[in-house]
């Protein structure tokens, strides 16, 4: 019993001593006493912190002494026979789902057009130049040598590119110049330029319209216009295709909404086309400026279509009716149809073009436009301001031709969509007539696929390239458009065929529609 007490005793007094040894090491230290008084004052002050403190100590102590976790701990080691047959039995994934009959069918009908563009175009599996009916060249400006001289001059001065997006490094004299024209050339304050076409309206409009904003846009309008009204996210109405009395009543069913529920103010806009791409009509532009200063909403209007070939300047709706450019707070348009260039312009006051610079994400986050096409465009400008006559010559083309094409003998077949005689739109579309559809009917089927439709005006199509003429399918992307129009036949005018040519494919068009559409389904 006195040998245990004596143990005991022992050990107490090494482990005192040893306390002691540790704490005068300790005090020894530079500085310790505050760390001292801090544990002191914070045992005595907050016990439950001193626990939590010691607990993560001894946590991140066992973390760092524990078996560190490897992914390959698992593995189940394969031999290299077996490793061979899963090699073998591997069958990738296709990087684009499998074609169907219809998308090989689309594929195998796109013609391919060898050398330059023109309106007399070289086509593969044809021995002779077609009449080119299916670009927008309308002005046949592709020919022009004017352009080409100075878009080689160009080229040997600046190079290809910038490479670099117009905000940082990417402006340089032309790009300003072609501003100052596009600007000028239509009566606007300013104007920017994009690199792209497409993205031009489907950047301009998110650019302004933001989540809770109010778009009014028509249900005709084109796909690119689409994917702007899209991306901005706002809250969308929709009044049918040209109509005003539904615009008016979906302004003032927005009126009504807001007053009811007393909703906060939010900026509005109507959206628009000049010269509606799958339709071929024009907007009325008057009413619309009524419309928009009535009910105080802002107006976007893409000019893709319409630059330079409406108006007697060819400086698009506003030229056509006579209306200021600067009563339309955006004018948008592309510079790849009748100015047979590339990219797109937003012209407007100079506080929405300064706006653009900034928030325009396809002008900040491109490359910008190459010189040779800013200088182009310029080019392309001054000859439509220089020779008025160009579109005189086009109007022309385009009575000759719908005149050929709304013959009687075509009446139980097609129409065209805008198919007014006097309609200056330079390009129509030609579709199929509801009542035709009905009567070629097959028992097994309750109404003509749209397949089957697109099939019937291919077969157009290719007729017209047999006796000589080139024309095209408008094409849509089905699964996304929000309105897809019915299936149809673009047909674009073009000076660069006289007066005899295109009486001459005006007629193997109406030949070949006469011819086709006879024996279908027969």
């Amino acid at each position: 019993m006195e040998q245990n007490e004596q143990i005991v005793h022992e050990h107490a007094v090494f482990i005192n001593s040893t306390v002691n040894s540790v704490y005068n090491l300790i005090v020894a230290i530079p500085g310790s006493h505050l760390a001292i008084s801090y544990l002191k004052n914070a045992y005595q002050n907050d016990p439950f912190r001193v626990a939590l403190e010691l607990f993560l100590v001894f946590f991140a102590i066992k973390y760092m002494l524990s078996r560190k976790y490897k992914p390959n701990d698992n593995n189940v080691v394969l031999t290299e026979k077996e490793v061979d047959d899963l090699v073998d039995e591997w069958q990738p994934e296709p990087l684009a789902p499998k074609l169907t009959a219809y998308d090989r069918f689309n594929l195998e009908k796109t013609p391919m057009i060898v050398g330059a563009q023109s309106a007399k175009a070289k086509v593969v599996g044809h021995t002779k130049p077609l009449m080119n009916l299916a670009s927008s060249n309308y002005l046949n400006l592709v020919a022009s040598e004017q352009i080409r001289q100075k878009a080689v001059e160009t080229l040997r001065n600046y190079g290809v590119g910038s490479c670099g997006p117009p905000g940082f490094y990417g402006t340089i004299d032309v790009h300003m110049d072609l501003e100052r024209d596009i600007s000028r050339f239509l009566g606007t304050d300013d104007a920017i330029i994009y690199a792209q076409g497409f993205s031009t309206i489907s950047s301009v409009i998110p650019a302004f319209a933001k989540r809770g904003d109010y778009l009014v846009v028509d249900d005709g309008v084109s796909f690119a216009i689409q994917k702007g009204v899209q991306i901005s996210r706002s809250i969308i109405r929709t009044f049918k295709h040209n109509d005003m009395e539904d615009l008016e009543r979906v302004l003032n069913d927005i009126n009504t909404e807001h007053i009811v529920n007393k909703k906060r103010l939010t900026r509005r806009f109507i959206v628009t086309e000049g010269l509606f791409a799958n339709f071929g009509d024009i907007a009325p532009l008057d009413r619309l400026v009524e419309l928009k200063k009535k009910f105080k909403y802002r107006l976007i209007l893409d000019e893709s279509q319409s630059i330079g070939v409406l108006g007697r300047r060819g400086a698009g709706l506003t030229d056509l009716y006579n209306i200021d450019a600067k009563e339309i707070d955006m004018i948008s348009g592309s510079l790849s149809n009748a100015i047979c260039g590339s990219g797109g312009f937003c012209a407007g006051s100079v506080e929405v073009i300064d706006h653009q610079r900034l928030s325009g994400s396809a002008y900040c986050f491109s490359a910008s436009m190459p010189a040779m096409l800013a200088v182009s465009a310029s080019e392309a400008f001054r000859i439509i301001e220089q020779q008025p006559q160009l579109l005189k010559e086009l109007s022309e083309r385009t009575l000759a031709f719908r005149q050929v094409l709304t013959h009687k003998s075509l009446e139980p077949y097609i129409f065209l969509e805008s198919g007014e005689m006097n309609c200056p739109s330079p390009f129509f579309h030609i579709r199929v007539k509801t009542s035709y559809l009905q009567v070629h009917t097959l028992d097994n089927e309750d109404k003509v696929s749209r397949e089957a439709e697109e099939r019937l005006l291919q077969d157009v199509v290719d007729e017209c390239a047999y006796q000589g003429v080139l024309v095209t399918r408008s094409k849509y992307v089905y699964e996304q458009e929000q309105n897809c129009p019915r299936p149809s036949i673009k047909i674009s005018i073009t000076i660069g065929l006289n007066k005899k040519e295109n009486d001459k494919a005006a007629n193997t068009v109406k030949s070949a529609i006469v011819k086709v559409f006879g024996k279908w389904r027969k």
